[in-house]
């Protein structure tokens, strides 16, 4: 294939019409100017220009290559541009794996501003339980983990994109269910509806540091379900269940969420892979925080204690 640094000696000269003005324009000495054009010549086995002593003339084929010539220039300044992007992380594709808890709000309203504010990644999202996201961001067959207190692991990064605010949902029925807020010591004799341990570790070990601080050690009801929107044993009276703010808006009618008072904050992050990850993981996870920061979802609620169940201390 043809050098396309001779192609724009080429395209300035034919412009020009003169030597010493294209040799000028390109800051290149006049002899080696005239020397690129024709090896430019000899790689297309054509010649380009008719010269005469002074002055030159285009041949057919070089009217042809000043007409196409510039469009391939541009077309090639674009690619590699375009490839240059993917070092610096702007341009390559993700795949981002969330929970169910992070479909009422969290994880929609992140991914759609990222796709806003990177216009040239390819984000593709599929809903996991949070051990399959953790074994999948590990194996590399996800790029990036949406999920709430993650537990400490050497291969993962993370990176904390909202402090959301926790509260209890109960039937509307409940006698607490008239109340602005609830203590959550209040739960005492309440069943707690909860995802077994292994489902997510550190998100079981929260609650029960939670319940633990607060004096109280309700029995424990485990869902049989992994995805139950509907908040099934919830919606039966049978349980009630500590879910975050952004979750409102997914119970049904008869299920109202109140907000724990004193204030209970949990941490939903993004995690991914600590070495071998691509510029793209990298840029997504720091205008992910950017982005989080924007929204206040970083910002955390005046609390009068700190608990183990507080974003600071999980």
């Amino acid at each position: 294939m043809p050098d396309l640094r001779r192609l724009e000696y080429f395209l300035t000269v034919a412009r020009e019409r003169n030597f010493t003005r294209a040799a000028e324009q390109l800051h290149v000495a006049q002899p080696a100017l005239s020397r690129q054009v024709r090896l430019l010549e000899q790689e297309l086995g054509v010649a380009l220009l008719h010269r005469t002593t002074h002055e030159f003339e285009l041949t057919d084929a070089g009217r042809f290559l000043l007409e196409r010539g510039p469009a391939l220039l541009a077309s090639s300044e674009e690619l590699w541009r375009s490839v240059g992007s993917f070092a610096s992380g702007a341009r390559g594709q993700l795949i981002v794996a969330y929970g169910a808890s992070a479909s009422y709000e969290t994880a929609p309203m992140l991914l759609a501003r990222l796709a806003e504010s990177l216009p040239q990644m390819v984000l593709t999202t599929e809903v996991r339980p949070t051990p399959e996201i953790i074994g999948a961001v590990k194996d590399g067959s996800i790029d990036i983990g949406l999920v709430r207190c993650p537990s400490t692991d050497t291969q993962l990064a993370m990176r904390t994109i909202r402090l959301e605010r926790q509260g209890v949902l109960l039937h509307a029925d409940h006698p607490l269910a008239a109340r602005e807020s609830v203590d959550v010591a209040e739960l005492a004799d309440e069943t707690l509806l909860m995802h077994p341990r292994e489902a997510n570790p550190g998100h079981y070990d929260a609650m029960l540091a939670l319940c633990a601080e607060r004096g109280i050690r309700p029995p424990v009801r485990l869902r049989a379900l992994s995805f139950d929107l509907p908040q099934t044993p919830v919606a039966h009276g049978d349980a009630v269940a500590i879910v975050g703010e952004s979750s409102r808006a997914g119970p049904a009618e008869k299920l109202r969420w109140l907000p724990f008072s004193p204030p209970v904050e949990l941490e939903v992050s993004l995690v991914a892979r600590r070495h071998g990850r691509s510029p793209a993981v990298d840029r997504a996870l720091d205008t992910a925080v950017s982005l989080a920061a924007e929204l206040g979802w970083l910002t955390p609620r005046p609390a009068e204690t700190s608990a183990p169940g507080d974003a600071s201390a999980v």
